[in-house]
Parts: C-alpha cells; structure tokens; sequence
C-alpha cells in the first residue's frame, strides 16, 4: 500500500478540500480504500471553464450526480463557477444542498458582465433568504437577487461580497443587510443598471466596508450607517448624494475617491482616522469649519483636481499630529486650463512645526505652484526627516533642473534627506489604506532571543516594508539568514531594494541576506 493511503481518513479528507472537485473525484479509482472517500470532502468547487466548449452536458451530469452521492453532513464551502452559458445547470439544486448541507460558505460566480445584455441571467431563489442560517461568508458575483419578500435572515453571516449584481429595487438592499445581524465585512462592487439609486447600508455590526460603483448618471450615491465601522474603502462616481449618518468613532483607516455634488456629510463623521487617502472632485467646500482630524497620522491625497491644494492646506491646518504626508495624480488632471493658484498662509500649520516626518510627491511636474507648495514644506517642517520627489518628466535634464532648484531652498530640518525617486511609482486606483508602522517602544522577546529565519514572500519595498524589515534586522540577535522574494521584474529596482536592505544595521553578526 502506498504511504499516503496510510494516513487516516481526516487529514486525506483536509488534503482533498484544496483541490478541485472535478479532481477530487477521480480519486475513487485508487482503491477500495478511496471509492466512497471523496463524497465526505467538506469543499466542493465546480468549475464551467473547466470543461471545452460543447460539454455543457457533461458538466450538468457531474455536478448533478456529485452533489447526489455527496454524504458529508457539513458544508465547509460550496463554490459554483459558470461560463458563458448559464444554463448549464439549474442554480437552485446548488442553493438547495448549500441549505441542506449547512454551508458555511458559498460562493456563486458568473463569467459575464452585468448589463441589460445579459441572455440568460442567473436569478436565485428566494429560499438562500431564509435557508442558509448556518453561512459564514456568501460571495455572488454576476446574479440576479429576487425581492426578499419575506424575512430576510443570515443569523451567521460575517462576510458579504456583491459583485455586478442586480437587486429587484431600492428598498432590497437595506432588507438583506437587515437580516445581516452580526455582519462585520462588506465588499460591494456595483454595476450599471443594477435598480438601485441611492444605496444604503445601515449595518450597526459593520467592521469593513468597500464600496466601488461605475460612473451612472441615473445613480443617486450612497448613504452609509455604520458606527463600528473600523476600515472603508470607497471609490464612487455619482452626480447624486454621498453621506455618512453618524459619527464612527472607531475608524483608523479610509481611502475615499469620490466625485459627487457635496462631501461635507462624508469627511466630518471621519475624524477618529489615523489613515487617509483621498481624492475629491469637489475640493471645495470639502467638510464644515471646525473640524479637526487630532489622531491623523498619514495623509495621500491626489492632485487631479484644481482646488487640492486649498484642500490640502485645510487639512495641514485641522491635523495636529500629521507624520507623513504624500501627493500622487491618481486620475488625468481635471480641467487642464484651470490651475491651482498658492497663495501663501499667514500662519504655518502646527504639524509642520512638530510632527511632519516623511514628505513624499508622486508625478511631480516642477510647475510654479508645485514648487512653491514644496519649498513652503520643506521651509517650514522642522521635524522633516526624509521629502522624496518622483519628477512625471523622464527627460534627465529637466529632472536635474527639478533637483537643482529643492535642493538650494532652505531646510527648517537639520536631519532632512531630499530624494529624487527613480522613475514614478506606478499609479494605482484608491484601494485599501496601506498599513502604518510605528517602531515599537520595546523589542519583542522572540527577536532578542530566539528568531533565526526571516523569509519575506512578495516583498514590494514600500516604505513601511521597509521600516519593518530594517527593525526586524536590526533587532534579531539570533537571526541567521534573511530571505527576500520581490514581486518586481524590474532589476534596477530590485538592485536598489537590495542596497537600501544590505546598508542596514543588523544586531547579528552571522546574519546572511539573501534576495530572491
């Protein structure tokens, strides 16, 4: 007897749950041993696009005839993948076992675009409203929801992700995250089309939310109540209302880009964040006098629209304890006849006085304003340890003017390092806010006294990547061998990866870096 088939039923069973049922199923061939094994897997995952075209009936047939010998009591997780051709398989046998096997989690995703071309659109049953009371995480991506004419309840339910789908109307979205009781993450992607204007989300539970709509003109925006709310995401682009209701006394983190007519209900109910990136179309007018962002440490705010730097010196002025702050140019910049005119303020901004550290300009063009916006920074931050520029221009005459004229301006810091980046950071959309790091006041035990290995798997160089990594090695008195994997192709920026780690400090003598 092979050496795998000794093992004992739970761990081949755990082993089998990561493959592919399709795979799993073939396993019945091996032996008398593994002819029944495969219909206690606690995973299923049917996948159309693992079948050629044509043999739509083929895949109907297996997943029909696996769910019908399936024999495990519990669900851990039922995943549906469907091509093209939707009517492949009826959708409410796979509903139907998701219920009476208890699911934890199910995940029904369609490989096609929401929109009112759709031929056969997947429109689920009613009873996934009321029946699936044991799912943990539900992901639909492409479907069709009915209206949840009775009561909605998901007792379970701590993970919601609705991708490109269609509600019946405004009123079933606050009924579904109603029967929602002890949700804690949403993850919303709407679609054109999709029935609902104003999209509501009042979740008291409600830990981390993303919300990400297409531009609609007929959208009416998104009203959000959600007080325990600790991370958001939104990227929304809507003519229509944008508000939070309530105040969120536990967020640390948000990463907005928003284009709608008023934003003052938006950033007033922020002001408990520690993190914040943001893009605003309306700049002006962006939240009430009087506000105040006191426990506001990072700060990234795009540059695209002509009246961010009015915004970004309201900002300086309402945020105390400022540490680091950056400028990028996520979107092509707005109204290119209109520029951003700086008009010097009267009074420095007390976090430039006694806390700014870090001081970072993405697509830096060298214009008149920019510079005089930079040189008043660099003038005026008297804590500024590290201003790095990456110049939008690739001409290396025109980066050097760029450099020549920072580098003659007066530095109100005796310790701050004034870098030109190679090359621009790649632009990226708003997502999720990137972690902070804040060097701990003592060292942990296990790296004075026992870590040895290090292996960093898909290691990007970023700042607070390379904060943690310079601690850990520069705390590690029993590290042996450090191991990077980067994720760039690029060999110049791995080269300067390499560098910035190897010119480190490390408290271990025998301590070898390597880089993958």
């Amino acid at each position: 007897m092979d050496r795998i088939s000794e093992l004992p039923d739970a761990l081949l069973l755990k082993i089998l749950s990561y493959l592919p049922t399709r795979e799993v199923v073939t396993t019945m061939v091996l032996s008398k041993r593994w002819k029944y094994l495969y219909t206690f897997v606690q995973t299923l995952e049917y996948d159309h696009k693992s079948y050629p075209d044509g043999e739509d009936r083929s895949f109907s047939r297996f997943v029909y005839s696996s769910l019908l010998l399936h024999e495990a009591p519990v669900l851990k997780g039922l995943s549906i993948l469907l091509g093209q051709n939707t009517g492949a398989i009826d959708i409410g046998v796979c509903v139907r076992t998701a219920i009476k096997r208890h699911a934890r989690q199910l995940n029904i995703e369609i490989d096609d675009t929401c929109s009112t071309e759709t031929i056969n659109p997947v429109v689920l049953p009613t009873s996934l409203y009321t029946g699936c009371t044991m799912l943990v995480s539900l992901r639909l991506n492409s479907v069709v929801l009915m209206d949840p004419s009775s009561t909605v309840s998901f007792p379970s339910l701590r993970t919601l992700v609705l991708i490109s789908v269609k509600y019946p109307n405004n009123e079933s979205v606050p009924k579904i995250l109603a029967g929602c009781p002890v949700l804690e993450n949403l993850f919303v992607n709407r679609c054109p089309g999709d029935n609902v204007n104003l999209f509501v989300v009042r979740v008291p539970t409600l830990k981390i939310l993303l919300l990400q709509k297409v531009s609609d003109i007929h959208a009416d925006g998104f009203l959000i109540d959600a007080p325990c709310l600790e991370l958001m995401g939104i990227n929304v682009n809507t003519k229509g209302f944008c508000g939070i209701e309530h105040n969120m006394p536990n967020i640390d983190a948000a990463s907005m880009c928003v284009t709608c007519n008023r934003t003052e209900q938006i950033l007033s109910s922020l002001t408990s964040l520690q993190q914040l990136r943001l893009c605003l179309m309306t700049s002006k007018d962006a939240y009430p006098e009087g506000i105040a962002f006191n426990r506001l440490v990072e700060l990234t705010l795009c540059t695209c629209e002509p009246e961010w730097l009015n915004l970004l010196m309201r900002l300086l002025k309402d945020s105390p304890k400022l540490r680091v702050l950056k400028l990028e140019q996520v979107h092509p910049p707005e109204a290119m006849n209109r520029r951003p005119c700086w008009n010097e303020p009267t009074d420095v901004p007390s976090c430039l006085l006694s806390s700014l550290e870090a001081f970072e300009w993405s697509q830096y063009e060298g214009r008149e304003e920019e510079i005089k916006v930079a040189q008043f920074i660099i003038r005026n931050s008297a804590c500024l340890k590290n201003a790095t520029f990456y110049p939008k221009s690739t001409d290396p005459t025109e980066k050097l003017e760029m450099l020549k004229e920072l580098s003659v301006s007066p530095r109100s810091s005796s310790i701050c390092q004034l870098d030109f980046g190679r090359g621009t950071p790649t632009c990226h959309k708003i997502a999720t806010p990137r972690p902070c790091w804040n060097d701990p006041s003592s060292v942990p035990e296990c790296l004075s006294a026992s870590l040895e290995t290090l292996e960093w798997v898909r290691y990007q160089g970023s700042k607070e990547e390379n904060e943690v990594a310079t601690f850990i090695l520069r705390s590690g008195r029993c590290l042996k061998k450090v191991t990077i994997s980067s994720t760039s192709t690029d060999s110049d920026k791995k080269l300067e990866m390499l560098k910035e780690l190897s010119l480190s400090f490390r408290r271990s003598p025998t301590c070898q870096l390597a880089f993958n």
